[in-house]
C-alpha cells in the first residue's frame, strides 16, 4: 500500500498577477519536480500516527491519529470525493494543530505548507496512519511553482490510494491517472494552494497537473503547441518573497486606482494572447525564426514594464535585467516577483554563439 507521485514546476511566460484579475496568462511546465512517497502501513505494523517528512530539510512532523480524530470531532468533517474550500473553523483547527509544532516565525512557508498537507490528507484519507515523505528539485519561493508542485503531487498520491481514481498501468513503470481524475487532482491542489497563498489564480496548479504549455484565463485552459523549441534561461535571484503579500498588494493597488489598473490588466491580456499566437506560428526559415523571436522579446519587455506598474519588481530583478540587456537579451520576472526568478529568452542566433553564452552565464 504505497505510491510515489511527482509533479513539475512551472514558468510563466506572460500574464502573472493580471491572471488573478481575469486576464490571460501563458505558462509552461519545466523539467524540475516535487516527489512524494506515500505509504499506508499494514495492520500488523500500525504505528498509530501520520508522519510527514521533508527530506530536503531533515524535518519530520508527526500527529497521533487519535489526536487528529479528537481535534476534528469539534467540527463536522466528512471524507469527500469532491474538493471543498476549507472553512474558517476548519482552518483554525488545522492552524492550531500545526502551531503545536512551534515552527519559527521566519519559516512562514513551512507553516502554511504543513497546513495544506494536513488539510489535503485529512480531507482525502481521514485519520488513518500513514508515512509521507517529500523531496523537491525546485527552489522555494522563487516563482517556479514549488507550492503548486507540492500540492499537486500530494493530491495525486493521496487520491491514488483512495477509492476515488482509476489507475492505468503503463510500461514505463509510471501510473497514469485518467483525464477526469487529473481534473480532480487539480481541484484538490487548488484548495491547498488557497491555504498557502490566499487568492491564487489557479494557473500554477493547472500547469503542474497537466504539463505542457497552456494559456489560462478564469479557470479555463487551452493547450498551446509550438512548432519550434523555445529556449529560456532561468536566473534565480535567491531573494525570497511572500507570494500572498505580493498578490494582495496588487489587489490593493487595483482598488486604489481601478481605472488605471484595469487598463494595465487589459494590456497584459493582449500581450498574453499575442504571445500565444506567436508561439504557435510556424517558422519555416532563419528569417522567420528571427522575426518570431524579436516579437517575443518586445512582448516580454512590455509585460515586465506592466509588472513594474503593478509594483512587483525588485532591485535584484532589475539587476538581472540590466545584465542581460548588455548582451541585447530580453528578460522579465516570472511568478510573483519581489525577487524570485527571471526569464531570459535565448534567441537562436545567440545559442549559435557559444562565446557570448559562456561569457553571460559565468557573469
Amino acid at each position: 500500500m504505497e505510491v510515489r507521485a511527482r509533479a513539475p514546476g512551472k514558468i510563466i511566460l506572460a500574464g502573472e498577477h493580471a491572471v488573478v484579475h481575469g486576464s490571460s496568462a501563458i505558462a509552461s511546465a519545466i523539467d524540475l519536480y516535487t516527489h512524494v512517497f506515500f505509504r499506508l502501513p499494514l495492520p500488523s505494523e500500525n504505528h498509530g500516527s501520520v508522519e510527514f517528512e521533508l527530506k530536503d530539510t531533515g524535518l519530520i512532523f508527526s500527529w497521533p491519529c487519535q489526536r487528529l480524530e479528537e481535534a476534528f470531532s469539534a467540527i463536522a468533517t466528512t471524507l469527500s470525493s469532491t474538493p471543498i474550500s476549507c472553512s474558517v473553523d476548519h482552518m483554525q483547527l488545522i492552524t492550531s494543530l500545526v502551531a503545536e509544532k512551534n515552527i519559527p516565525e521566519a519559516k512562514s512557508w513551512l507553516f502554511s505548507g504543513l497546513c495544506a498537507f494536513l488539510y489535503l490528507y485529512t480531507s482525502i484519507h481521514g485519520f488513518k496512519p500513514a508515512t509521507v515523505a517529500v523531496t523537491s528539485e525546485l527552489p522555494l519561493g522563487s516563482g517556479l511553482g514549488s507550492s503548486a508542485s507540492f500540492c499537486v503531487s500530494l493530491s495525486a498520491a493521496f487520491l491514488a490510494l483512495s477509492n476515488t481514481p482509476s489507475v492505468d498501468n503503463k510500461q514505463s513503470g509510471w501510473l497514469s491517472l485518467s483525464k477526469d481524475n487529473l481534473e480532480l487532482v487539480n481541484k484538490w491542489a487548488f484548495e491547498g494552494e488557497k491555504i498557502i497563498h490566499g487568492k491564487p489564480s489557479g494557473i500554477d496548479n493547472t500547469v503542474s497537473t497537466f504539463g505542457s504549455v497552456i494559456m489560462f484565463k478564469s479557470g479555463e485552459l487551452t493547450r498551446i503547441q509550438s512548432p519550434t523549441p523555445l529556449k529560456m534561461l532561468i536566473t534565480n535571484t535567491k531573494v525570497g518573497r511572500n507570494t500572498k503579500a505580493l498578490v494582495a498588494g496588487v489587489s490593493e493597488r487595483a482598488s486604489r486606482h481601478p481605472g488605471a489598473m484595469h487598463a494595465v490588466f487589459a494590456a497584459v491580456d493582449f500581450i498574453s494572447k499575442e504571445f500565444a499566437a506567436i508561439i504557435e506560428s510556424p517558422a519555416i526559415d532563419d528569417i522567420s525564426i528571427t522575426a518570431r523571436e524579436e516579437k517575443m522579446e518586445e512582448l516580454m519587455e512590455m509585460n515586465h514594464g506592466l509588472l513594474q506598474c503593478m509594483g512587483v519588481s525588485h532591485a535584484s530583478i532589475e539587476s538581472v535585467l540590466g545584465t542581460t540587456l548588455k548582451y541585447k537579451l530580453a528578460s522579465k520576472l516570472t511568478g510573483a516577483g519581489g525577487g524570485g526568478c527571471v526569464l531570459t529568452l535565448l534567441p537562436t542566433c545567440i545559442l549559435a554563439c557559444s562565446s557570448i553564452c559562456s561569457c553571460f552565464l559565468s557573469s
